[in-house]
């Protein structure tokens, strides 16, 4: 299974907020922003929790499963 982080930078940006300014609320760098949301990068439950949190909104939201096809 993939997490797919497509909707992560639309969120963000209708929060009015940048990659700097999440990455600040949610303890990381802004990298690390930048790799979630490009797919390259799947955060660990608890980062997931916190930008969910940052961002005023669910994990399901913003991350969610891609089943891989056989």
């Amino acid at each position: 299974m993939e997490v797919q982080t497509s909707d992560l930078k639309q969120v963000r940006k209708a929060a009015g907020l940048t990659q700097a300014q999440l990455a600040q609320l949610t303890g990381v760098s802004r990298q690390t922003i930048i790799a979630t949301e490009r797919g390259a990068y799947a955060p660990s439950v608890y980062l997931a929790l916190r930008i969910a949190r940052a961002l005023d909104t669910t994990v399901e939201e913003i991350f969610s499963l891609q089943e891989e096809s056989s």
